[in-house]
């Protein structure tokens, strides 16, 4: 099959003007019109995972994260970005990324499955028309109440976590949650709106989480690559499904840094 067929297949689950304005989505490096037989998933497109993608002879690399964002006024060797780009070229292989477009359309309704929530609902509407209006982020409500200890121990076992950053009263009652795969710092005044209990979320800062708190919501802080990583087996089933004669292998990866 052709890469064009298979971005067909991937923009029909997540079409790409569901991305915000900024992002950069779709094919990245590389030819429509060539033919692949096998493809990898990664969240990012690193030296590691290229280099693996390499390895497994893979003809597409389909990552959540975009590896160019800005630019690219030269493509050289001693650039950061240039030399993956030129890496993929001498290789064959194409990039494709899916990453706005995949949080609203894919990202949020499977983090909001996972977590069992009830009734969901779009946290921050950035797209609306007559038929549907789709977005960022889920709220939802649990089954059960629970207290935050107990809802933070659920997201860490969910998304298979070693660890997971609490700022809030271990005892207070949770019943509805926000949750926002990948970066959530500017979420926290949707998550009251929506009238959570607790938002569960990535990259959220001292200050961020001080002031949440102070503002009678708790957070859960996840990590940005633990909640974001449900992408590769999400993405394998769908290519699986969909795509049977497409051979998916995943890219190994971890969360980027580690704790001592």
């Amino acid at each position: 099959m052709t890469c064009s067929e298979i971005m067909e297949k991937l923009e029909s689950l997540s079409p790409k003007h569901f991305a915000e304005n900024w992002d950069n989505v779709c094919l990245l490096v590389g030819s429509a019109q060539k033919q692949v037989k096998s493809c990898m998933l990664a969240l990012d497109a690193t030296d590691t995972v290229i280099d693996q993608a390499i390895l497994m002879e893979a003809d597409m690399l389909i990552t959540h994260h975009p590896m160019i964002f800005k630019p690219l006024k030269k493509i050289v060797a001693d650039d950061f970005t240039g030399k993956r780009v030129i890496k993929l070229i001498q290789n064959d292989i194409s990039l494709f990324a899916m990453h706005t477009n995949f949080d609203v359309m894919g990202m949020a309704d499977e983090a909001a499955e996972k977590l069992g929530l009830l009734g969901s609902s779009v946290l921050e509407i950035t797209y609306e028309d007559e038929i549907s209006k789709e977005g960022i982020g889920r709220a939802g409500e649990f089954a059960n109440e629970m207290i935050l200890e107990e809802c933070a121990q659920l997201v860490k076992e969910v998304f298979d976590l070693d660890q997971v950053r609490v700022f809030g009263e271990a005892s207070c009652r949770i019943k509805k949650a926000a949750i926002v795969p990948g970066s959530g710092s500017d979420y926290v005044d949707h998550a009251i709106r929506a009238g959570a209990d607790v938002l569960i979320t990535g990259d959220i800062s001292h200050h961020n989480g001080l002031d949440a708190v102070e503002k009678g919501i708790s957070v859960i802080d996840a990590g940005h690559y633990g909640l974001e990583k449900i992408f590769i087996p999400y993405m394998r089933s769908f290519l699986s499904r969909e795509l049977p004669g497409l051979q998916v292998f995943e890219a190994r990866q971890q969360s980027p840094f580690w704790h001592i």
